[in-house]
């Protein structure tokens, strides 16, 4: 009698769960997950594309996702910010707030908006960031420069992680680029129209900032309106992200943001679960 009454049980509590299921609408995970990455010689949005923010332009480096499949496209945090192009500490520069919107856009010179090719939602800073905890630390507040812009759910489609020419990321660099190791880009400024100058092959200098930057030369040099773009390490592997131009003492050197450091201190400190790279669905070739 008694394990009568708890065999009924049992499958009574097993057929209230059961109802409960199939009456629960689909995971949000699921929903949000793209179908497929659009073809890499399609896709409309990579790295590499434009990305205008209040009329500033930039380039995009990489593409992220999180946990419940959410796109992302990163580039530099100054592109969000209301310095002057020679204030680089992000610990004490001001920033457009998260939730501004950017504009994805190809084509676009210093006389043409170029044909908009897509939207998103800046969603996370480091320099707003490190400006909310009061960073004291010096190297990352210089070198520290890297955004999240989160794609529109209409835009995914459009989205492929491959870096034009290149092919890659294949994933994220850790060891780096030792001094005398080939590195390469891809740099989408309105001051340069066209895609000629855009693929960029060059050299490492070395780490700096104490591990968080890299000093790089590249053919040709990266100039404003590159910034942000992503660059990747001699096995293709993402390394870096372009954040400044150097006058002195090594003219016409880029100075990277480290991307290891910046995407750890994101998955720490921007809330965004899951946070990772994606990998690129060309492969990669330092041949062109």
């Amino acid at each position: 009698m008694r394990s009568k009454t708890l065999l009924t049980s049992l499958v009574s509590a097993a057929l209230m769960l059961l109802a409960a299921l199939l009456a629960s609408p689909a995971p949000q995970a699921q929903a949000d997950l793209p179908a497929r990455w659009a073809p890499a010689g399609k896709a409309k949005i990579h790295p590499g594309v434009q990305m205008f923010t209040k009329g500033a332009q930039c380039t995009g480096n990489f593409v992220f996702k999180d946990r419940v499949g959410r796109v992302y496209v990163g580039y530099a945090a100054h592109c969000a910010g209301k310095g002057a192009a020679t204030d680089t500490n992000g610990c004490n520069t001001r920033s457009h707030p998260l939730g501004t919107r950017v504009r994805f856009a190809d084509d676009a010179t210093v006389v043409t908006n170029g044909t908009t090719v897509g939207h998103g939602t800046l969603v996370y800073s480091s320099w707003i960031t490190m400006h909310r905890r009061h960073t004291k630390n010096r190297a990352a507040c210089e070198a520290n420069d890297f955004a999240l812009v989160r794609v529109d759910r209409r835009d995914r489609r459009k989205v492929n992680p491959s870096v034009p020419v290149w092919g890659g990321p294949t994933r994220l660099s850790i060891a780096g680029a030792p001094a005398g190791t080939r590195v390469y880009s891809w740099g989408h400024s309105s001051l340069r129209p066209g895609d000629a100058a855009s693929p960029k092959t060059g050299t490492s200098l070395g780490r700096t900032s104490r591990g968080w930057g890299w000093e790089v030369y590249t053919a040709t040099p990266g100039v404003p309106g590159d910034s942000g773009s992503g660059f990747l390490d001699a096995k293709g592997r993402a390394l870096g992200t372009l954040s400044t131009v150097q006058l002195a003492p090594k003219p016409a050197a880029n100075g990277l943001g480290d991307l290891e450091h910046e995407l750890r201190f994101a998955q720490r400190f921007s809330g965004i679960r899951g946070l990772h790279l994606v990998r690129g669905t060309k492969k990669f070739s330092p041949v062109p």
